[in-house]
C-alpha cells in the first residue's frame, strides 16, 4: 500500500535499509564533547558549513568549554574565535545569552526538553532537534536545507516547509530507522543527491527514487 508520499511502506523500508547498510551508525560531521558544546556548534552551524564550525570550535572549546567560561568571554571575547563564520556577531550575542541562561535555570546544563531548548536564545526547532537527538537519544529529525531538498527529491515528502516535512518524514519512516533518519538524510544530501548536480549514478536509491524515475521517463521520451 502506497504512503501519502507516494512511496509504498516497503520502498521507504527499502530506501533506509540501504542507507543503514552504507553507513552502519551515522554520526553528525559536527565536532563536540558535552551536549553544552554540541549546542554551542549547532547555534553557530545556521547557514554555515559543518567544517567551518569544526575549525572555529577547536580553539573555542579548548579554551571555554563549559558554560561559565564561554560567559566569562562576553561577547566581545567570543567573536575572534568565530568571525569566519556567517552572522558571527548575532550567533556570538545568542551564545552568550544562552550561556547565561542555562546558568540561572539550569544549573549550567542543557535541558532535555524541547520547550526548554527552544526558550534559549537562538535554538528554533532544528537546533532543539538536534540536540534532542544527538545529545539524548531521541527519534526526532531535524530538518535543515539538504533534508528538505533529498526528502521532496526521493519522494520521501511533499510539504512546502521544514515543519510540514519533518511531520511527513515521522509519519512515513518506519521506527527502527527514525533515530538515525536525519543522519542519513543529510549525508546523503551533502555528498551524493546534491542540489544542482546529483550524482544518481552512483546512488544506492536510484532505482526507488521519484527524482531519478522522472529524469529516465524525460529521457526516454525523447528518445521516442
Amino acid at each position: 500500500m502506497a504512503d501519502s508520499t507516494g512511496l509504498s511502506a516497503a520502498d521507504i523500508g527499502r530506501i533506509f535499509a540501504r542507507l543503514r547498510e552504507s553507513n552502519e551508525q551515522p554520526e553528525t560531521e559536527l565536532e563536540f564533547a558535552t551536549p553544552f558544546q554540541l549546542l554551542v556548534a549547532v547555534i553557530l552551524s545556521a547557514q554555515a558549513t559543518d567544517k567551518s564550525v569544526n575549525q572555529a570550535t577547536r580553539a573555542l572549546f579548548a579554551d571555554a568549554p563549559t558554560p561559565d567560561a564561554m560567559l566569562a568571554l562576553g561577547e566581545s571575547g567570543l567573536v575572534p574565535y568565530i568571525n569566519r563564520i556567517g552572522l558571527f556577531r548575532s550567533k556570538a550575542k545568542n551564545v552568550i545569552a544562552s550561556c547565561r541562561q542555562l546558568l540561572d535555570k539550569h544549573a549550567g546544563e542543557v535541558p532535555a526538553t524541547r520547550e526548554a531548548l527552544e526558550a534559549l536564545p537562538g535554538v528554533g526547532r532544528k537546533t532543539a532537534n538536534v540536540v534532542l537527538n544527538v545529545a539524548f537519544g531521541e527519534a526526532t529529525i531535524a530538518v535543515d536545507t539538504h533534508i528538505f531538498r533529498v526528502a521532496r527529491r526521493i519522494g520521501l515528502a511533499s510539504g512546502k516547509t521544514p515543519l510540514a516535512v519533518e511531520r511527513e518524514l515521522l509519519q512515513c519512516v518506519p521506527e527502527e530507522f527514525r533515530r538515525s533518519a536525519h543522519h542519513w538524510l543529510i549525508l546523503h544530501g551533502r555528498y551524493v543527491c546534491k542540489a544542482r548536480r546529483p550524482e544518481c549514478a552512483r546512488c544506492c536509491l536510484a532505482d526507488l527514487c521519484a527524482h531519478n524515475a522522472v529524469v529516465g521517463q524525460s529521457l526516454a521520451s525523447s528518445d521516442v
